[in-house]
């Protein structure tokens, strides 16, 4: 008995002693193009990047289920840095909110995270590092205060995994010629309050952190699908395609990739996967229509996963029209049962197939070869046909 209490008193001194490598600065990943802190701030050499955070949150005194999206994008134009982009929703009614406003940044350090955005007929919105008793930056721990007319956001996020570095090194070359660096933080836990619908009450849940920087712009029209997805069997997914202007998803990891988290010593990046979807759903004006559920396989792990968004009508109106909102996962992961929350965001809106009938006369006999040609193919829809016809006039 003595031997057990000794091993467990030495087990946990060494569990304070030596805590997870990764949650220090400075940070590098093995085989890494992405260093902390220095790359969750400002690269002035690239022409646009991005802080992008969503999450899901239940308040304390309600019980209600929320989910958010924040994002701050750093995009020059006219007198201004930039735009921050706002989501709240109430997932228990599927009430939905969003903001998006021109900004200018008083403060966007390179070295480190840390953002105070002036909101265009806003406030002072800010996310950075918590500091600590000597004023220098806690690692992977955030401070975040964003605010709209309809509700507002003040959350402490503490990093439960280390970042998800896309493609091993963290480059990518992205869709029709251009480039990104990406990493994504996976899992966040977080505390805070949440003010939404004139309600204000305290909050905790789990969430998502992607950054982006380099010259893939999603302003400019080249369409894609995104999913994160986090798994009750600790792992997680950053999945996208993206679709050239014929609506093609060409099978590379310039259009598709699918980059997973299993563990701390193991992630990876491929293109063999399949999104097959199930559903879609047009807005409420008719003029967009999206994708709303999907199948996910890979080979890998053998992942077999069903991901369904939460409510069809959670559409960004600015910037551009795009949909943004939370996801529930069931599935199963190398023959094992998950479950799973994520989130989508679709810029890809979808037509109906407009089909032409070639050979259509009063004179067809069953001899002649009956051909259509589909003039708007989309490989996000790929088509199936049920044929009849009759011979008895």
């Amino acid at each position: 008995m003595k031997k057990l209490i000794t091993l467990n008193i030495f087990l946990l001194l060494n569990l304070a002693l030596f805590p997870q490598a990764w949650k220090s600065y400075p940070y590098e990943p093995d085989g890494s193009l992405i260093k902390f802190p220095v790359d969750e701030g400002r690269h002035p050499s690239e022409p646009i990047e991005w802080w992008y955070t969503a999450g899901h949150l239940t308040g304390a005194t309600t019980g209600k289920h929320y989910s958010y999206m924040l994002t701050y994008f750093y995009t020059p134009q006219y007198i201004f840095d930039g735009f921050r982009i706002l989501n709240i929703c109430d997932d228990d009614i599927g009430l939905f909110i969003d903001d998006t406003k021109a900004l200018n940044y008083n403060v966007l350090s390179t070295d480190r995270l840390n953002i105070e955005a002036d909101i265009f007929q806003g406030g002072i919105e800010t996310w950075h590092n918590k500091t600590g008793s000597g004023g220098s930056p806690l690692p992977f721990e955030y401070l975040i205060s964003a605010q709209s007319g309809s509700g507002t956001l003040n959350l402490v996020y503490d990093a439960l995994k280390p970042p998800l570095i896309l493609a091993d090194n963290g480059y990518l070359n992205l869709g029709s010629g251009d480039y990104s660096y990406y990493y994504s933080q996976t899992k966040n836990a977080f505390t805070g309050s949440i003010t939404f619908n004139g309600v204000t009450e305290n909050v905790s849940g789990t969430s998502w952190i992607d950054r982006q920087y380099g010259t893939f712009n999603p302003s400019s029209g080249q369409e894609y699908e995104w999913f994160s997805v986090q798994l009750s069997n600790g792992m997680d997914f950053n999945i996208y395609n993206i679709f050239t202007a014929d609506d093609e998803i060409p099978a590379t990891q310039t259009f598709k990739i699918f980059s997973a988290y299993i563990d701390e010593s193991d992630q990876y990046t491929i293109s063999d996967f399949e999104i097959e979807r199930l559903g879609y759903s047009y807005m409420p004006d008719s003029l967009r229509c999206y994708s709303q559920n999907w199948r996910i396989t890979s080979p890998i792990n053998n992942v077999d996963i069903i991901v369904s968004a939460r409510h069809p009508n959670n559409e960004v109106a600015l910037p551009f029209r795009f949909y943004e909102g939370s996801t529930t996962v069931t599935g199963t992961v190398n023959g094992i049962d998950v479950t799973g929350i994520g989130f989508a965001e679709l810029t890809h809106s979808y037509e109906k197939p407009v089909i032409a009938i070639g050979n259509a006369s009063d004179r067809w006999t069953i001899s002649t070869p009956i051909t259509w040609q589909t003039g708007n193919p989309d490989d996000g829809n790929p088509l199936r046909y049920d044929l009849e016809y009759s011979i008895d006039n």
